[in-house]
């Protein structure tokens, strides 16, 4: 069969249709009006029996409705179980669309969004997503077909019961909609709530010792309750939407079915002798007309029912489609691969311009700069010059605005950015240390770099002591229980594993260390940069005083360097 898709609400951003087949939503509203059939068979049974026809009479009636109802399990089995498989893939793809856009986000961009919320949205708000997806286009589609069809059949029989359900229906998804407009923006409320705390946590644990350290604590509790008594308010504020609108719908469907109850009821005592074509009904019809009335309900009570699933999932939808836009983006993030080529790489910056999103003034502006392969340079400048986001473009952590980087006469850009990046040796301040083993984090992913090669790395950085102390005992995230000088000799011995970069980049190696830590730092890293470029950012003016060449700028412009 041709797979025909039916559309959920466009993105406007991107154009992108979320669909499921049209053939789970015409399995699910067969299985509806299946009960037509059944329903009329159960009456044709009855009346039968109250005819003094007998049992056996009602026999193949009864053996119709049980065929029936396996057909309808089997018909709404298997459309549920499309529309499910359906939204699951369309949400994967979601998530891995969004789980790309924010690992390609470059670190420089401050209007990236929050570790915690991105957990949030990727995690618990996203769950939200496939019950809506899947159950709300086939429920919207068999509550447009399914009572219209029960209609026009009562219609046959009774005119008035038809008017009855005729005046009823329209009063559920009016309610619904007015209903569903606050219970949205209700739910939007809620889920930038959560998405806060979240972030609020996360921020809040991550800086437990600095609040400590400052005797914030009790200030920072109350943060946490203020900001929890919040969230609680805002999601009572979706239930108390949820359950008044259930119990008014609820309302309004039974009064509609007891109201057709009442005038079949008084039709058989005579009172009411209109309404059924100037005959009178018999028992048959009248229970055919009884059965259907529920059912004529029965569509918009679930739709009702998953309106609030709606609101719901499209802020959680809208919410993890915004994440999965993407932003500024570090240069080839897509990619990886392994150093090939071995030598040192020369540097040459021309014209280079960079300015952080929201921000009015550059960077860097006009800045041209030319290092020969194996030289050592020096950035000495007042902090807020540029300094680390000049390594940082070097590296393709951001692409710049304007101006070019080339590396071993190779420009930095999406075609080489992988395999120059491999070349490059990456000490950042501070540098992240990830809860494992020592050996994981100097491998750090890289499987193919074997026990020999992680162990001379060590060698190099001299970190054989603080293994022997440490044994297998694995790190702290953030490097807990390291002190400053041993997480940047771990780092130093990521940079020396594998093969020997071209370029070494290092951001402040030797800040906030005493002078003998600082003094054997620097010895570490000259060693490893022998070989290689080495460009550093440094206040520290020992540090400076053995290397190749000090750019010094001591106004801070950084963009007005000598080439």
């Amino acid at each position: 069969m041709k797979n025909l898709r039916t559309s959920f609400p466009r993105n406007e951003r991107d154009g992108r249709e979320r669909g499921i087949p049209r053939l789970a939503i015409a399995l699910q509203t067969a299985a509806s009006l299946l009960w037509i059939a059944q329903a009329a068979l159960i009456a044709i049974a009855i009346g039968t029996i109250a005819d003094d026809a007998g049992a056996q009479a009602a026999a193949w009636p009864a053996a119709g409705v049980f065929a029936l109802g396996l057909v309808r399990a089997a018909l709404e089995r298997a459309g549920t179980t499309r529309a499910y498989d359906v939204a699951r893939s369309y949400l994967s793809a979601l998530r891995a669309r969004a789980a790309v856009a924010v690992a390609g986000r470059s670190p420089l961009d401050i209007t990236r969004p929050s570790s915690g919320l991105v957990a949030s949205v990727l995690t618990e708000q996203a769950s939200a997503i496939v019950p809506y997806l899947a159950r709300f286009g086939p429920l919207r589609f068999r509550a447009t077909v399914v009572p219209v069809a029960i209609l026009a059949i009562v219609f046959v029989f009774s005119w008035v019961a038809a008017l009855v359900l005729l005046v009823a229906a329209p009063v559920i998804p009016i309610f619904m909609a007015l209903i569903g407009w606050r219970a949205k923006a209700a739910s939007e409320t809620q889920l930038e709530r959560v998405g806060d705390m979240n972030a609020f946590l996360l921020d809040r644990l991550r800086g437990l010792a600095t609040i400590r350290a400052f005797g914030a604590v009790n200030r920072t509790a109350d943060s946490v309750r203020a900001n929890a008594e919040d969230l609680r308010i805002s999601t009572m504020a979706v239930l108390r939407i949820a359950f008044l609108s259930s119990a008014v719908l609820e309302l309004f469907a039974s009064l509609g079915v007891a109201l057709v109850a009442v005038y079949v009821g008084f039709h058989y005592l005579g009172e009411l002798n209109f309404g059924a074509w100037g005959e009178k009904l018999t028992l048959a019809q009248g229970l055919f007309i009884l059965l259907l009335a529920p059912a004529f309900f029965e569509p918009l009570r679930d739709l009702s029912s998953v309106w609030h699933d709606r609101a719901a999932g499209e802020a959680s939808l809208e919410a993890l489609e915004r994440l999965a836009v993407p932003g500024p983006a570090i240069v080839g993030a897509l990619e990886s691969v392994a150093a090939s080529e071995e030598g040192p790489l020369s540097v040459e910056v021309v014209d280079l311009a960079f300015r952080h999103a929201g921000t009015r003034h550059p960077v860097l502006d006009g800045l041209n700069l030319s290092i020969r392969a194996g030289e050592h340079v020096a950035f000495m400048a007042p902090s807020g010059s540029g300094k680390s986001t000049f390594l940082a473009l070097l590296a393709g952590l951001a692409e710049p605005h304007a101006g070019a980087i080339l590396l071993g006469g190779e420009p930095m850009d999406e075609a080489n950015a992988a395999r120059l990046r491999a070349r490059i040796g990456w000490l950042g301040q501070p540098p992240h240390i990830f809860s494992g083993t020592l050996a994981s984090n100097i491998a750090l992913g890289r499987p193919a770099l074997g026990r020999k090669e992680i162990d001379h790395a060590a060698m190099l950085a001299q970190i054989g002591p603080l293994a022997a102390r440490r044994g297998g005992a694995p790190i702290g995230e953030g490097g807990a229980g390291l002190s400053g000088g041993e997480a940047l000799r771990l780092a130093l011995a990521r940079a020396a594993a594998g093969s020997r970069p071209g370029l070494i980049l290092v951001d402040e190696p030797t800040a906030h260390l005493d002078r003998a830590t600082a003094h054997e730092i620097t010895e570490r890293l000259l060693a490893l940069a022998q070989e290689s470029t080495l460009i550093v950012a440094t206040h520290d003016p020992t540090l400076a005083a053995r290397v190749d060449r000090i750019i010094a700028c001591p106004t801070g412009a950084l963009a007005q360097v000598p080439a």
